[in-house]
């Protein structure tokens, strides 16, 4: 199970490490940093997935380096044995690519979960906060980056003619049929050929929680073969895709979370 709830997090605060990986549409004007200073869950690092991924690119938060990922979780005061908790503060649920990450790196999936509904539920169900920053005592982090989890896009053109997967895209229906412009500039509208869409707000309840598993298998259901096929999620940044791929790992929990990296901010460039 890749989700914890926020019960079980308040009692064992003292037994895991806790991130806060919020991050905003730009368009939104909120900075998840500027939050986390002011209110987060106690001893939870700030996790900044802008700062965090690839720098010498102009696509938003593509997957960075074996070496640089050691050592940004090195700093971070992890170390590879720690049972982690992400959440968010975000419509978009970014706590998700955060932990999607931490899976491609090596980290034990069984040791890297996401808190349902995030600080949104926290917050509503009274329960404390600070605005303490937490000491971080360095550590030595050592990755295992497993390739076979991401997507370029040379591979998701193949796939068109091999079909070999299924590609399922995140975005809204507007946004995946291109009936509305793109929010980045540059980019074209439209979708992947031959790909679906599953838009990731339809697998969030209103207060930030996922929705149920039978309703999440019923989801998946309605697209065509993909409960039994290989699937690889895509969306606008790599951030929502992330959602889909947990959301599809609580009916199956054998399935290891594969995303198309470069996402539309890629392909709609073309």
């Amino acid at each position: 199970m890749s989700l914890v709830d926020t019960n079980w997090l308040e009692e064992n605060l003292d037994k895991v490490k806790i991130i806060d990986c919020s991050w905003h549409m730009p368009q939104t004007k909120r900075n998840g940093f500027d939050e986390y200073k002011v209110k987060h869950i106690e001893s939870a690092i700030f996790f900044d997935l802008d700062k965090n991924s690839k720098k010498d690119t102009d696509l938003p938060h593509m997957l960075i380096d074996k070496k640089s990922w050691e050592n940004i979780v090195s700093n971070m005061g992890i170390k590879n044995d720690d049972p982690i908790i992400v959440y968010d503060n975000s419509d978009v649920i970014s706590s998700c690519r955060c932990w999607y990450i931490f899976i491609y790196f090596g980290h034990n999936p069984n040791l890297i979960k996401v808190l349902d509904g995030g600080l949104k539920k926290w917050v509503n169900e009274k329960k404390p906060t600070t605005n303490d920053i937490v000491n971080i005592e360095p550590s030595h982090y050592s990755a295992n980056e497993k390739i076979e989890l991401v997507k370029n896009k040379a591979q998701i053109n193949e796939n068109i003619l091999t079909k070999e997967f299924l590609v399922i895209d995140a975005r809204s229906k507007e946004r995946f049929e291109g009936v509305v412009p793109e929010p980045r500039k540059g980019l074209r509208s439209g979708s992947i050929n031959n790909s679906y869409c599953l838009p990731f707000s339809e697998l969030i309840n209103a207060d930030h929680t996922f929705i149920d598993k039978e309703k999440i298998f019923q989801k998946f259901s309605s697209i065509k073969s993909s409960l039994d096929k290989n699937i690889v999620f895509t969306c606008g940044s790599g951030v929502t895709a992330a959602v889909l791929a947990l959301a599809y790992s609580l009916i199956d929990n054998k399935y290891n979370p594969v995303i198309y990296d470069g996402s539309w901010s890629e392909y709609g460039k073309s």
